[in-house]
């Protein structure tokens, strides 16, 4: 299997997992007896924490000769983790072991990028490809999983995630690249921090990250509460699934077919980031009033732009603003702030905005997405991007 295969396979597994927690772990919290305050806040807490758990677990993996190191054992106390918010009762404790399995997730997908970056520019192959299957991967999960809870018990959610990621951790073992952290010696932890503080206080990189943060931060309410909210509208989850399915349809697109044609065109990251904003304003404006679902279709479609674009894009305008040897630690940095702080930030205000006004909360989305879309603008008029 060569090393493309090998990443595809890792992104396979992760976005497996994560394409079940993401959609439906609302709907499981729900079943416990959780109020929408009190999933907003489980949900967030590791969002919210990554601000310190993102550079320890930076910091702490590039301690390790290999890379693929840490991200086995990462997956393995995800396996734990989740298995053990499956099988406890109670908030308190159900919240600490899920907080665990969500911190070890997130902090699996910016190691995964980084190895598969340098693996990619090694091979020569385009990092969006084996990243594309880990899409592919999402979606299948979203309509298996779909299926299942149309019938079957929706502790199915935690029994799947458990699963996919052992898999992870035996496959991050077994079968990554064994690429080394660096090809000289190891750095000493105090220079690593060191180096993550000089990028926390660069205004030009900052302002990269809060812009790409925004407008990925504009999901909070999306990933917590669309299942919910369709499911009021008398939407069944399958046809949830299925929605789901479509935006990660166009996102696999996106990734395989517009971004090899973006980068034949010489068209910058940063016009793709800006993109991005505008459809981030279209997407939540529209589904705060609750659209019907012939018009839900096209506004999933929109994912394609409201996330790939901006992901992928971020990923580049922070590689290219990495100092040498600062890889790790910027996009590190990056997923804190994006997959961690702003949508930790707007996934706890989701909670109550729908326990208060239900989907019109898209509505703090949309503002939200035009601050990301103020920043990149700013941004690209300092020529950052």
């Amino acid at each position: 299997m060569n090393a493309a295969r090998r990443m595809a396979l890792q992104y396979v597994l992760l976005f497996g997992a994560n394409g079940v927690s993401l959609p439906f772990a609302g709907l499981w919290f729900r079943s416990q007896g959780f109020t929408g305050a009190e999933i907003g806040v489980l949900l967030a807490a590791p969002m919210l924490a990554r601000i310190v758990t993102g550079p320890l677990i930076a910091v702490w993996a590039d301690g390790f000769r290999r890379r693929r190191s840490p991200i086995a054992i990462l997956g393995l106390v995800l396996c734990l983790g989740y298995a053990g918010a499956g099988l406890a009762d109670g908030v308190w404790l159900q919240g600490a072991l899920w907080f665990v399995a969500a911190t070890a997730m997130a902090g699996l997908i910016p190691l995964s990028d980084v190895l598969s970056l340098q693996v990619a520019r090694r091979h020569g192959f385009d990092f969006a490809l084996p990243r594309g299957f880990g899409s592919a991967s999402f979606v299948a999960a979203n309509v298996v999983m779909g299926a299942i809870l149309t019938r079957g018990s929706v502790d199915w959610v935690i029994v799947w995630i458990a699963a996919a990621a052992a898999l992870v951790a035996l496959t991050a073992a077994t079968l990554l690249p064994s690429d080394p952290v660096t090809e000289g010696p190891r750095i000493a932890a105090r220079e690593r921090f060191k180096g993550l503080a000089r990028l926390a206080v660069n205004p030009t990189f900052m302002t990269a990250v809060l812009a790409i943060g925004a407008v990925q931060a504009t999901h909070g309410f999306y990933y917590g509460f669309s299942a919910i909210a369709w499911k009021a509208q008398g939407i069944p989850e399958t046809m949830t699934g299925l929605l789901w399915a479509v935006s990660v349809v166009v996102e696999i697109a996106f990734m395989w077919w517009v971004e090899p044609w973006r980068k034949r065109r010489g068209i910058g990251p940063g016009t793709i980031l800006m993109l991005g904003g505008v459809a981030a304003v279209v997407r939540w404006t529209a589904l705060a009033f609750a659209p019907p679902l012939w018009l839900l279709w096209p506004l999933q479609a929109l994912h394609a732009l409201t996330f790939a674009a901006t992901y992928l894009a971020g990923v580049q305008v922070v590689e290219r603003l990495a100092p040498p040897g600062g890889h790790t630690a910027a996009q590190t940095l990056n997923s804190v702030m994006a997959a961690g702080m702003l949508i930790g930030l707007a996934t706890l205000a989701a909670g109550p905005l729908y326990d208060r006004v239900g989907v019109l909360g898209y509505l703090a989305m949309t503002g939200l997405a035009a601050i990301g879309l103020a920043l990149q603008w700013r941004l690209h008029r300092a020529g950052g991007v």
